[in-house]
């Protein structure tokens, strides 16, 4: 075991050392255009060209039937944005991209080399609402060459008769692993993961028994390869999707996943929390059950757009707002709390403030909490976290394809997610707002609730037996 340890520490050093490389690797030139993107908000949904009678014109077949099972009914917000000011938006200039909708709050986002004409589109009287949300970065790191992946894990990754291997701690803490023996393990479930790139994932032998549904990039502009992106997304999905018995498995190696890009790396902008937005809508409407989130967000560069601790309501920005949505559409997001516990916002980043959410923030593996992970309460005064998990470190898998360990919220939240699917797959009759209050329940904190551990590690085997 004292091998192993030692192993794992060098891949901390490794991965560490990549990091540092990367940050400080030659900018080149951004290509084309200096360029703009602004969020149009719009007044209505007037010329969409559907109907809530019509889902299957905008909405999966599973989506449907998650919300006909947990009887949630289709409203105005499930419809896309119109179609017809989109065409009168679009028709302004000729130097205009569509970058993405968002139909939930009823927003546009385009992108243009020439302000001026925004002028022309706050005029519009169909417009709420016009603000910039990006400025194209003057330079930007480029796209590195794939690494060599390992083909196979080492002999000594194997853990002799212990099925979760080097994952068995951060699984079994929580009594994933009871829940696994019971033989649920994600079957059936289906999870989005949103991150900023999902490196090799798709060359990495262990990661080939992951069952991949599909892709989708929201980022602006578009990636030629998500799997040539940061690995930050790789090992996330390795948390909860590894089925390499005696050496990892992960917190759902039965369920299937969609893999969506949300995060743009070389900048850090408002965009973002529309990008996290259509992923979210895209995410509903091929059919999830759950949403794994290891994003959030307080601070952009230069200041522009920073928010507040007054806004940190669940519904005052645009990114808490829309997750504040998905339990009342049938999903179950878990996103992570954030790592700003050491800096001067100490708090939970948005949209961890985001109601009828479960917020994960992270423990060291004495299960004390990890000083970066962010703290509660809401403005409102909700608590927050609500769950915790190990964090400082995780272990997971690289995008080498090796056994490593990282710390961060980010990786405590994906342990989480999966077990709630899994104990979702035992509980299929709930619906996404019970699975919430369950999950809590099950904390062995819940009986006196804090702002730091919020309602503490949850046991799943004494949630199995918890009925609404």
């Amino acid at each position: 075991m004292k091998r192993i340890i030692t192993i794992l520490c060098l891949a901390v050093v490794a991965a560490w050392a990549m990091a540092v490389t990367q940050e400080h690797a030659p900018r080149v030139k951004y290509p084309g255009k200096k360029s703009y993107s602004f969020r149009i908000t719009l007044a209505n949904k007037k010329g969409c060209g559907y109907s809530v009678e019509k889902p299957r014109q905008f909405l999966s077949a599973k989506a449907i039937e998650r919300r006909r099972k947990q009887g949630i009914a289709l409203d105005s917000t499930d419809l896309p944005v119109s179609r017809n000011y989109v065409r009168t938006i679009l028709a302004t200039t000729d130097e205009i991209a569509l970058v993405g909708t968002s139909k939930w709050n009823n927003t546009v986002v385009v992108n243009i080399t020439d302000t001026s004409i925004v002028r022309d589109i706050r005029k519009l009287d169909f417009v709420k609402d016009c603000q910039r949300v990006w400025t194209s970065p003057d330079s930007i790191v480029p796209s590195f060459k794939r690494k060599k992946v390992m083909d196979k894990f080492n002999e000594w990754d194997s853990l002799k008769n212990v099925p979760h291997g080097l994952a068995h701690i951060q699984i079994a803490l929580m009594k994933g692993d009871k829940l696994h023996e019971r033989g649920f393990r994600g079957k059936g479930m289906t999870i989005a993961v949103l991150d900023g790139g999902f490196a090799n994932a798709d060359r990495i032998n262990a990661f080939k028994n992951i069952k991949v549904a599909g892709t989708a990039d929201f980022v602006f502009p578009r990636s030629r390869d998500i799997f040539n992106e940061t690995d930050h997304g790789t090992k996330v999905l390795s948390a909860l999707g590894m089925n390499a018995p005696t050496v990892y498995i992960g917190s759902a190696p039965e369920a299937t996943y969609w893999l969506l890009r949300c995060e743009d790396q070389q900048t850090e902008q408002p965009v973002e929390e529309d990008y996290w937005a259509m992923a979210a809508e895209f995410a509903d409407s091929v059919g999830v059950d759950m949403i794994s989130s290891s994003l959030g967000y307080n601070e952009y560069d230069n200041h522009y757009g920073d928010h507040k601790y007054r806004e940190m309501d669940g519904h005052s920005t645009l990114i808490s707002h829309t997750a504040s949505m998905l339990a009342s559409k049938g999903i179950v997001l878990v996103n992570s709390a954030g790592n700003y516990g050491m800096g001067p916002w100490k708090k939970i980043t948005f949209p961890a403030d985001a109601e009828d959410i479960i917020t994960v923030g992270a423990l060291t593996q004495e299960l004390t909490n990890a000083p970066f992970s962010g703290v509660g309460p809401t403005q409102d005064g909700r608590i927050k976290p609500d769950l915790m998990a190990i964090g400082s470190p995780a272990t997971l898998i690289s995008s080498r394809g090796t056994v490593m360990e990282d710390m961060g919220t980010s990786f405590s939240t994906p342990i989480v997610c999966g077990l709630i699917a899994c104990l979702w797959q035992a509980m299929p009759e709930k619906t996404a707002l019970e699975m919430i209050d369950i999950v809590r329940r099950c904390g062995d904190n819940y009986d006196h609730p804090d702002n730091v551990y919020g309602y503490g590690i949850p046991d799943f085997t004494r949630a199995l037996k918890i009925e609404n």
